[in-house]
């Protein structure tokens, strides 16, 4: 299913995050206290229109559960399943071939900038702190 932009249904965003809300289900966030929904969420506030939020909120979904990309294909747009393709770690993967692979597709590049930023934000280590500001800088460049 491919939708231009403009034509998306408001109910993109909906759709998105109860999907992300089943599938994160019963997940924390590092500090074993804060529900892992509330992370992808925060990666969308700031995103200016409902393709991005949807993608932001979708993020984690086929990396952190047993949602699969094909399961996405059949709920929502073209766009949105090939920008959440482009952010899932996949096993075996480089962080750096991730990133690369990340930061080649423009809708992605913008939430996984988001996503760096809201990773920094939540008490990151100092390991995680370099990671992180290293992938923006490569991201940036």
């Amino acid at each position: 299913m491919k939708l231009e932009k403009e034509k998306l249904p408001k109910e993109l965003v909906a759709r998105a995050l109860a999907v992300a809300k089943i599938a994160h289900r019963g997940q924390f966030r590092r500090n074993g206290v804060t529900p892992y929904i509330k992370h992808p969420v925060a990666v969308a506030a700031p995103m200016p229109t409902d393709l991005l939020k949807a993608i932001a909120v979708l993020h984690d979904v086929p990396e952190k559960s047993t949602v699969t990309l094909a399961d996405l294909a059949k709920l929502f747009p073209t766009e949105v399943v090939d920008a959440v393709d482009a952010l899932t770690h996949r096993k075996g993967e480089s962080y750096e071939h991730y990133i690369e692979r990340a930061n080649k597709n423009p809708i992605a590049r913008k939430v996984k900038l988001a996503d760096l930023f809201c990773n920094l934000s939540d008490a990151p280590t100092e390991k995680q702190k370099r990671k992180y500001l290293g992938a923006f800088k490569r991201m940036v460049r």
